[in-house]
């Protein structure tokens, strides 16, 4: 027998339970995230143990929807390596695209001292998902001084996509929501990297890290998982040291490209986007996670 694919098995789930309309969405502004990997078999059983106690997201008529995300970084990849040593005053910055859902917001994810995660975000409709704006810039500065007390880098780029497709259950009485990602695609112009087509990539967000799901996954003896999308991606793309990512990226994701076919990246230089950098943000097109995080958001929208 094959194996399962979590995207179509996602897809039979969604359609099987009660739906809750994006205006409905109770607001969960702030929360505790737990991210697990799981197979398409354990997702089934996960559906069955949640039963009815959970609604999933429809707007039109859409159940699972498309999600692109770019991500900005420094020439010589700054988030990427304050993340990688788990600095405990970083950021994180993409443009994030609901491709079915409508819309295109700029994030900028915080990581506080006291080890919260807080998500600032603006609407970014009028401007190109790999372009970063003079307000968009100024967004980015001003967030950072007030929040983290740091100055912005003076360059910051596209350096890679992740593109995916998700399906979110929402606990009705707001305490908790569920999304799961399937299909993720890391690429950045030159090389990509796809995750396996039979594991799903869970998102459990709740207000006070009790949630339903965590206690059922943890009884089925899943446990949550260290991941962060981007860093997973600069990993595999760039082959740089992933030591704390590395079960994940052996288990989750399909290719990692082989060390003699590393393209060189000096410092001077984000890659095939990294052009963006030296025009102030402007991409000039190609040339050739810890679990149990709290975190909130702010903004109009499901905070996902």
């Amino acid at each position: 027998m094959g194996e399962l694919d979590a995207d179509v098995l996602l897809a039979g789930v969604a359609a099987e339970v009660a739906p809750i309309g994006l205006e409905d969405v109770p607001e969960l502004m702030s929360r505790v995230d737990r991210k697990y990997i799981v197979t398409a078999a354990t997702m089934t059983a996960l559906a069955a143990e949640l039963g009815g106690r959970f609604a999933v997201l429809r707007i039109g008529t859409r159940r699972q929807f498309r999600y692109t995300s770019t991500y900005f970084d420094t020439p010589d990849l700054l988030t990427f390596h304050q993340h990688r040593q788990d600095r405990r005053r970083r950021f994180k910055l993409r443009t994030r695209t609901y491709l079915d859902g409508g819309g295109r917001w700029l994030e900028l994810k915080l990581n506080g001292t006291r080890g919260s995660t807080d998500k600032h975000r603006i609407p970014y409709d009028d401007a190109p998902s790999r372009t970063l704006t003079r307000e968009a810039l100024d967004f980015v500065r001003d967030t950072l001084l007030a929040e983290l007390r740091l100055i912005a880098p003076e360059t910051l780029g596209p350096v890679l996509s992740t593109d995916y497709r998700r399906v979110t259950f929402i606990d009705p009485s707001g305490a908790a929501r569920l999304t799961c990602d399937t299909g993720l695609l890391c690429h950045d112009g030159q090389s990509s990297a796809p995750a396996r087509r039979d594991l799903v990539l869970l998102e459990s967000k709740s207000a006070d890290g009790k949630a339903l799901v965590d206690k059922v996954l943890r009884g089925m003896g899943v446990r949550p998982v260290t991941v962060s999308k981007y860093c997973l991606a600069v990993a595999a793309l760039r082959q740089l040291p992933a030591n704390r990512w590395h079960p994940v990226l052996q288990r989750y994701l399909v290719h990692r490209p082989e060390p003699g076919a590393q393209r060189l990246v000096s410092r001077g230089s984000t890659g095939c986007w990294g052009q963006a950098a030296a025009r102030g943000g402007r991409w000039a097109g190609p040339r050739g996670a810890h679990s149990g995080r709290r975190s909130s958001g702010n903004g109009a929208g499901v905070q996902a």
